[in-house]
């Protein structure tokens, strides 16, 4: 019973609230601490940097208290200048704290080089799904005289016979050189492939 009594008397009651008072002084100044260590009432709005050159996005990164990475490059887009921001995380607009890291990605000096596949004796129908999946475009078609019409007998590049596994840049314009259908011999096409006119003749 004097325990109990004890609980209730005016010394223990004040020694009891000065604690209380003292513990949520304590979590007070921890919770300011932290919000003050980890900025937590700062933010910045990330910038737009498409289209700039990496010197650009330094200077405008530094004067924000922000930094940047740079992953690797493997797009091109060409309505962005060469070597220019062309893709950025976090994306612009969004808020963060300062020495945030923003990661760029840069736009190709231009389009990588792929390996034009064999599509010399397949048919027009069969040939052009598989240069425009690639990436490449299809451009004039001619015709010389074989027996199997529309079979591809050679492919071109400006102007030039080229052979399967020459690499040229993706988008590259291709032209096709067909059979018509009415000749007879690939002899006479063979011979021909060492020229660059569409009918075979000098």
């Amino acid at each position: 019973m004097s325990f109990l009594r004890f609980l209730f008397t005016k010394a223990f009651l004040k020694q009891l609230g000065l604690a209380v008072l003292a513990i949520l002084a304590f979590c007070m100044l921890v919770l300011l601490y932290l919000r003050f260590s980890t900025n937590h009432s700062q933010s910045i709005e990330v910038p737009d940097l498409s289209k700039l050159s990496l010197e650009e996005v330094d200077q405008k990164l530094t004067d924000m208290d922000l930094r940047w990475q740079l992953l690797d490059s493997t797009n091109y887009n060409p309505d962005y200048p060469k070597r220019s921001v062309i893709e950025q995380i976090p994306a612009a607009g969004s808020f963060v704290k300062e020495e945030r890291k923003i990661y760029l990605t840069l736009n190709r000096s231009n389009y990588p080089k792929l390996k034009v596949p064999n599509v010399v004796g397949r048919t027009k129908r069969q040939a052009e799904p598989t240069l425009l999946s690639l990436g490449f475009k299809i451009g004039k078609i001619t015709y010389i005289p074989y027996i199997a019409k529309d079979e591809v007998m050679q492919i071109k590049y400006k102007g030039s016979v080229i052979a399967p596994g020459t690499e040229l840049e993706k988008t590259s314009v291709i032209d096709l050189v067909l059979g018509d259908g009415k000749g007879s011999l690939r002899a006479g096409i063979k011979e021909s492939s060492n020229d660059d006119s569409p009918d075979g003749t000098e």
